[in-house]
């Protein structure tokens, strides 16, 4: 009996543990009641045992199962006796104190609930099986769940009475611990209810939303309908419309005389027909008649029809005699006509008679008035021969007096003659004299215009003068200091090398050549020598940005007077026809890659004025045949193969440029290429300049396929080299480029304090300020020659900012070829072109369509994702607004549609989450589209809020928001509808005032010029050893 106690208490303790763990919320509440159950059942089966030999009853002690478990899914089969072997152990009043002891557990869950019941029937049924009723005082359906704390308790107290071994301590402590026990279980119930009661909110709010969403489907189906009825009406308005067309056309049309006579005609005729038939009926009614005299009514209805008839033959015979009437008006009409035209012809040719009489007779008139002159001179001539007559005497002696006067002056003329000779000699001297100085002025001229530069002839012309030089050189048919020499005059524009072009253009390579090294002489210049290597250049190779900064700040350097030149891969998918004289050098250069040596074809041409050079790898991967420039598997080999073979081609060509300027992660592999490699080989002329146009894009590989392009790995992959921050056995290119390079710039000042942050930086920020005194950031410009609303050819209108009507007929025409509405002019057209990537914000772009057709306001998209899940989207988006008057998605990117939407838009999104610099928002000021940006990166730098007090008004040109959400959007966006609908005239002003802003390259290819000169100037001033 003591162990049966003792282990009955060890189960109280480890009940008593299990419930401070319930407490914490670590076991169910099933679990513990489970547990609870058990021992209450041991210590009431403890207590009916020992009064049951107290009574002397000789019953055996049978072992003791649990009746319940856990809520679980296994189930324990009863080993060691069964149910029907316990005695009656309640009493009724301790039934009565079950009932109201039980602790209520009906707010549980119902499918717990469920569960209990059906493993306690299942219990109960699995004890009972087995069973034989050897007494029927028992309880067949005794459920030991019904087992209640005051039970319990009254059984400790009888174990107590009876004198066991429990102290009275241990018997509070078990007390304290069931009431506890009590307090837990009610905490249970209340957590449930409420969370039913929760539950029960939530159902009813779901109710309510429910029924909301039920209000606004018929509200939807009533508006289908009314769209449905306002397009049955739009249908048949069209109609009337078309009715009323017909008729003002029949109206207005005039009645030809000879078409109305033939018609008359035609009706007189069918009258005619029409009488002789009428007549016929009537012979036959009138021969009716005389068969049906003795009918007296058959006769009375036929004279009454016999008199209708006859009312309307005198009214077909009336209208006969009308149009009757008519033909002869028409014939008098027709013969008056005829008359009045042989008149009119009569006429005419007595009119061409009058005028050729006219003519003759001016000829006439104009030979009498000479004649009547002429006779007015013989006339004139008479009387003076008359008086000459009556004056004879007179005449003799003005005979005498002029002879004496012609003997003075023959003398005279003798005089003047030898004074003339004199002159003409002296006349003479001076002539030859002029002649002589004209002679040396022109000698002086010639030797001016041979040192002052030929600014006439375009750049396109320099560049393939260029271009001819460099092909001698590789081709070996001139020297080295000899090409530098010629490089030199045309860098300088020399009108030397200009007129021996001019001369030996049509004559042979061979006569060309030696023309050209008879001008060698050694002039010193002022400019600087720059190479751009990259991959992209627009036109012919452009993906995205940087395909502008190399051509636009390669354009401008070469204004400000500077040689520049690029060297670029040659794709098989560039635009070739932007290419001028295009054409393959008669040489090769080879390259080192993969421990051998490669062959590259060379090709020269120039791109809208600067000269390029394409480099094609003869290598078996076929490196740059891939029909796209990036995206390839091995961009790390194919870009590391071309870095290398570029730098290859300056040091072969024997060019001492003084920059070097390498653009992104595709040719950053240049700069430890050029110190740790070519600098021994002795291209050491040059100053190396990175600029990094997205941080994003590190083009990170394994360290191991850094030595292909012949770079020591070993030396490179050190945390201060190249090694990238994620993996000792991954390189960062950027990051090699940013270390070994002497200017490191990217493409606007806030994005370069962006990336010195961890969050932009992208792990490169602890490299960049380490070595932020040679980093800064210039904002871009644009190619003001290529964006000009003023001449661009894509356009329906040109226009300008003190003309701003192409504006809106660019804008009529968008809507007519995207088959939007024109229906109200003011409508404010929003635009957006861009990439559908993350970067660029497409939640946001997306949330714009739809606010943008809240706000009244019509949406023009123009790009695609290279991102497939966003594509998708995108696509049904484009399905769903496939028919709209006010929305067009177009997923592609098409130039010359771009330059129209920029034309057509009055405002512009630009929502991105970051943003190096972007030019779409310059191009969009450009063209007189309002900027609506978020304030990161270049976006920070060119888009000023009209509504910002802080900021100058000379500045303010857009709509700014600064945080990447919808409200911050909804905010900019609401603010630019209200500012255009409400003040239409100072909407236009803002519209005048950014197209008058200089995006220019100007300024910022001065900022470029300043560092080159000054690293430049920096290298120079250091003494080579």
């Amino acid at each position: 009996m003591e162990v049966l106690v003792d282990f009955s208490i060890s189960l109280l303790v480890d009940w008593f543990l299990l419930l401070v763990k319930c407490d914490n919320n670590v076991v169910s509440s099933e679990c513990f009641f489970c547990q609870f159950h058990s021992i209450a059942v041991l210590i009431f089966e403890n207590s009916s045992k020992r009064q049951e030999i107290k009574k002397g009853s000789p019953k055996p002690i049978l072992s003791i199962t649990s009746g319940l478990e856990c809520n679980n899914d296994e189930e324990s089969d009863p080993e060691n006796g069964s149910a029907d072997s316990a005695p009656s152990l309640k009493s009724d009043a301790e039934k009565d104190n079950s009932i109201h002891g039980t602790i209520d557990l009906n707010h549980a869950d119902e499918n717990l609930e469920k569960k209990d019941d059906v493993q306690t029937i299942e219990v109960t049924r699995r004890k009972n099986k087995p069973a034989k009723k050897k007494d029927e005082n028992i309880d067949d359906g005794q459920n030991l769940s019904n087992i209640t704390v005051p039970e319990v308790a009254k059984a400790l107290s009888l174990n107590k009475s009876e004198g066991e071994q429990i102290s009275d301590g241990q018997f509070g402590e078990l007390m304290t611990m069931i009431r506890n026990a009590e307090k837990n279980i009610l905490r249970l119930d209340q957590a449930r209810a409420t969370a039913l009661d929760d539950l029960n909110k939530i159902l009813s709010e779901k109710e309510a939303l429910q029924g909301e969403i039920n209000v606004l489907e018929m509200k939807l189906s009533e508006t289908d309908e009314r769209i449905k009825t306002a397009g049955q009406e739009k249908v048949h308005v069209e109609l009337l419309e078309e009715q009323l067309e017909k008729l003002r056309h029949e109206m207005i049309s005039p009645i030809e005389s000879d078409g109305y006579a033939l018609a008359l005609s035609k009706e007189l005729e069918t009258l005619k027909m029409e009488n002789l038939s009428l007549r016929n009926d009537i012979e036959m009614l009138k021969s009716e008649l005389d068969s049906v005299k003795n009918t007296g009514e058959r006769v009375v209805v036929l004279e009454k029809e016999c008199s209708g008839l006859e009312t309307s033959v005198k009214d077909l015979e009336s209208k006969l005699s009308a149009s009757q009437e008519d033909v002869s008006k028409v014939s008098t009409l027709k013969t008056e006509f005829t008359d009045l035209w042989a008149k009119a012809e009569n006429l005419q040719l007595l009119l061409d008679r009058a005028t050729k009489q006219a003519e003759q007779a001016v000829i006439v008139l104009q030979q009498n008035q000479d004649l009547r002159n002429k006779v007015d001179k013989i006339e004139e001539s008479l009387k003076e021969a008359n008086v000459y007559k009556e004056s004879s005497e007179k005449i003799q002696q003005y005979n005498e007096l002029m002879q004496h006067k012609v003997t003075l002056l023959e003398e005279r003329l003798e005089k003047s003659d030898a004074e003339i000779f004199s002159y003409v000699q002296l006349y003479q001297e001076s002539i030859k004299e002029f002649q002589e100085t004209l002679e040396s002025l022109k000698e002086e001229s010639k030797k001016k215009s041979r040192d002052e530069p030929v600014d006439d002839m375009p750049w396109d012309y320099w560049s393939r003068l260029l271009l001819t030089v460099d092909g001698w050189l590789l081709e070996k048919k001139i020297a080295s200091n000899d090409a530098d020499l010629l490089r030199d005059m045309v860098w300088k524009k020399d009108r030397r090398i200009h007129d021996t072009y001019l001369a030996v253009k049509d004559k042979n390579e061979r006569d060309a050549i030696s023309a050209f090294l008879k001008l060698v002489s050694s002039p010193t210049s002022s400019g600087l020598y720059v190479v751009h290597i990259a991959a992209e250049m627009a036109p012919v190779a452009k993906v995205g940005g940087l395909g502008d900064v190399v051509a636009g700040l390669g354009k401008a350097l070469q204004r400000r007077g500077h040689l520049v030149e690029i060297i670029l891969p040659k794709y098989d998918c560039m635009q070739y026809d932007r290419v001028r004289d295009l054409r393959a050098l008669d040489t090769v250069v080879e390259s080192y890659f993969d421990g051998k040596l490669y062959k590259n074809k060379i090709w020269i041409g120039t791109v809208e004025g600067l000269p390029v050079h394409f480099i094609e790898p003869q290598h078996p991967s076929k490196f740059f045949w891939r029909g796209q420039f990036y995206g390839e598997q091995d961009d790390f080999r194919r870009f590391s193969y071309f870095s290398r073979a570029a730098l290859e081609l300056l040091l072969q060509s024997g060019k001492k440029p003084d920059i070097i300027h390498c653009h992104d992660w595709q040719t950053a592999f240049v700069a430890p290429l050029y110190w740790d490699l070519y600098a021994p080989k002795g291209l050491d002329s040059a100053r190396i300049c990175f600029t990094c146009h997205n941080f994003e894009y590190q083009g990170t590989a394994s360290a191991s396929e850094l030595g292909s392009c012949g770079l020591d790995v070993n030396q490179l992959n050190r945390p201060d080299r190249m090694q990238d921050h994620s993996s000792g056995d991954r390189v960062n290119p950027v990051k090699g480029a940013i270390i070994f390079s002497n200017i490191v710039t990217t493409v606007s000042p806030t994005y370069a304090q962006e990336v010195r942050t961890s969050e932009g930086g992208k792990g490169l920020h602890s490299t960049l300020n380490f070595h932020s005194k040679k980093f800064i950031g210039i904002l871009n410009g644009i190619d003001t020659d290529s964006w000009n609303p003023a001449t661009d050819p894509f356009l329906k209108a040109q226009f300008n900012a003190k003309d701003l009507q192409g504006k809106e007929e660019n804008k009529y025409a968008l809507r007519k070829q995207l088959g939007l509405s024109s229906a109200e002019s003011r409508r404010p057209l929003v635009g957006c072109i861009t990439r559908l990537v993350p970067q660029k914000g497409v939640h946001l772009i997306r949330h714009a369509i739809y606010r943008t057709l809240e706000l009244g306001g019509q949406f023009v998209l123009l790009g695609s994702s290279p991102v497939p899940h966003i594509q998708r989207e995108f696509e049904g988006i484009e399905q769903q607004f496939k028919s709209h008057d006010h929305v067009r998605l177009l997923l592609k990117y098409d130039e010359a549609l771009s330059h129209t939407i920029y034309a057509a838009s009055d405002m512009f999104i630009i929502p991105s989450i970051f943003e190096p610099c972007g030019l779409t928002q310059m191009i969009a000021m450009r063209y007189g589209s309002i900027p609506i940006a978020r304030k990161t990166g270049g976006l920070n730098d060119s888009v000023f809020d009209i509504d910002d007090d802080t900021i100058p008004t000379q500045f303010q040109n857009g709509f700014t928001f600064q945080t990447a959400d919808e409200q911050g959007f909804n905010y900019a966006l609401e603010r630019a509808f209200n500012h255009y609908k409400k003040d239409e005239e100072k909407w236009m002003r803002l519209v005048e005032k950014v197209m008058s802003i200089d995006f220019s390259w100007g300024s910022s290819a001065t900022q470029y010029e300043e560092l080159y000169t000054r690293s430049v100037s920096r290298a120079r001033a250091v003494p080579k050893s």
